[in-house]
């Protein structure tokens, strides 16, 4: 059966767009054309438009979701091996970034006992307890929710602003490697998200490498993380994601 491009979209969720970039670069080419010109898709074509979403979801890029589909030696069986190997171990990471309290670092109160006065020093116009419901339906129940509560708990308006102070002077170093053009990868940029790491571990909840690579890449799947750092400047919540992940491949 032949397939129109829009036909194709609809069922795969993507756009019109979408599909003739992939033709364009050479991805997933129609086999088929009418007289006109116009292209014709075939359940041969579908099923690998479905390895390429599988994989782009998994967040390869498309020029390495071309070279695993075009591998010789692979067949649709050790495909779906792959993928299934691929998922559980992001369903782990997922379940790992439920004890993120970072999130409820910056976004609960988590029994602040602050003054009005010293809550406005320390967290300006911003209001933990807005954001209190959530941090706790998302963490309430994970070990590092509780220790980073129990620890926040007892952190005097001292210890926040040091906290603070701590994160600005982090954010402008992170700022001047981004802006020096030196890669993610490099020793600077690892350095700083070893360093990140650590403020947590310091102030909050011991942050393994695993739940730290979890923050990472809710930094790019929550867009009010990725609002944050990209406000800061545009490319760093991609930049810090990058870099975490390398720091811990390179230190775990």
């Amino acid at each position: 059966m032949a397939y129109t491009v829009g036909q194709v979209a609809r069922v795969a969720g993507v756009t019109v767009r979408t599909l003739h970039h992939y033709d364009e670069i050479g991805l997933l080419s129609p086999s088929g054309r009418t007289a006109a010109g116009y292209r014709r898709y075939d359940d041969g074509d579908l099923q690998r438009l479905q390895l390429v979403l599988y994989y782009r979801e998994l967040g390869f890029p498309l020029e390495q979701i071309a070279a695993i589909i075009d591998d010789p030696a692979a067949d649709p069986a050790a495909h779906l091996r792959r993928q299934h190997e691929l998922l559980t171990v992001r369903i782990k990471r997922l379940q790992e970034m439920v004890a993120a309290i970072e999130f409820a670092m910056e976004a609960s109160k988590l029994n602040i006992h602050l003054t009005p006065e010293e809550r406005f020093e320390v967290f300006g116009d911003f209001k933990p307890e807005e954001h209190e419901a959530e941090a706790e339906r998302r963490w309430g129940d994970t070990d590092a929710y509780r220790e980073s509560n129990r620890r926040a708990s007892g952190h005097s308006k001292d210890d926040w602003l040091r906290i603070r102070a701590e994160n600005e002077d982090w954010g402008r170093r992170i700022v001047a490697v981004l802006a020096s053009g030196a890669p993610a990868d490099s020793p600077e940029a690892m350095d700083l998200a070893e360093e990140h790491r650590q403020i947590i571990g310091r102030w909050f909840y011991e942050c393994s490498y695993e739940i730290h690579t979890g923050l990472a890449d809710m930094y790019l799947a929550d867009e009010r993380f990725t609002a944050h750092y990209e406000t800061i400047v545009p490319g760093l919540a991609a930049y810090l994601n990058e870099a975490i992940h390398a720091n811990a491949i390179s230190r775990a």
